[in-house]
């Protein structure tokens, strides 16, 4: 027994494990026991009544020559029913830049590589992309048509009413 107390590793773990025992001395367990008891001894509280319900006053809609918001009109389901042939391609594989709203997102350069203009656009969490005519940008079908050293052009398809697809330009200007 000697010889192992001698021993520099093994006096290090008894002296460890005496101090881990010494440690977990139980005479703090009485004191949380004894307030436990008192806190199961209280009476219980009273317990809130629920607010009251106040019942709501009914309303009938009376048009009096004004549109039925619940209701299409002619003339917008007459808009929603034609075709002209203008929709987003549903088939079409989304490009990573699709996954961002067009004001999250920073055109911060150019580069020309041989025949071919390429934009530089930065994410808000810090990332660049490379695009060029004909990539997609933003939320709303945003395809690229010209870029220049101050700006990105690009041509949106969106919906105004549920069918009715238009084209409208938006702009991605270079920011230092």
């Amino acid at each position: 027994m000697i010889r192992l107390w001698r021993a520099p590793g093994i006096r290090a773990l008894l002296i460890s494990a005496a101090v881990l025992l010494w440690g977990c001395d139980r005479s703090g367990i009485q004191e949380l026991r004894f307030y436990v008891d008192q806190v199961r001894a209280r009476p219980p509280g009273p317990i809130e009544p629920l607010p009251e319900i106040q019942p709501v006053d009914s309303f009938v809609f009376e048009p009096g020559g004004r549109r039925d918001p619940f209701v299409m009109d002619t003339q917008t389901a007459a808009a929603a029913g034609k075709d002209n042939g203008l929709a987003p391609d549903p088939l079409r594989p989304k490009e990573e830049l699709e996954s961002y709203p067009l004001d999250s997102l920073r055109m911060v350069g150019t580069v020309q590589q041989q025949e071919t203009r390429w934009a530089l656009v930065r994410t808000r969490e810090g990332l660049v992309y490379r695009v060029r005519v004909g990539n997609y940008l933003g939320m709303n079908n945003g395809q690229i048509v010209d870029i220049t050293d101050e700006a990105i052009r690009l041509t949106e398809i969106v919906s105004e009413i549920p069918g009715d697809w238009r084209e409208r330009s938006a702009t991605l200007a270079l920011t230092p």
